[in-house]
């Protein structure tokens, strides 16, 4: 969970935006909207879902390791890896 004011306020704007998409997919669906439609707004509700996953699993990531003051520059490179490891993956 982000626990700055900055990262929480961030999280939910991800999250209302998500529940725009979702509102306007589900219109689109009542809607009987083309299937290439509905795929192209499925895939933007996966891609800010993934998003916003990897943007608090980040957040947690730095939090739970000790401070960036105290980790080695080894450390710090083996987070950024991961992170970035773990975003290539959510793409």
């Amino acid at each position: 969970m982000p626990h700055s004011p900055e990262e929480k306020k961030q999280a939910l704007t991800r999250i209302r935006r998500i529940k725009g998409q979702v509102a306007t997919l589900e219109q689109a669906l009542d809607a009987g909207a083309e299937c290439p439609a509905i795929l192209q707004q499925l895939a933007a509700v996966r891609g800010a879902v993934n998003g916003l996953m990897a943007k608090v699993l980040e957040s947690y990531l730095r939090e739970e390791f000790p401070s960036s003051e105290i980790r080695s520059d080894s450390q710090n490179k083996s987070i950024d890896e991961t992170i970035s490891i773990v975003r290539s993956y959510l793409r």
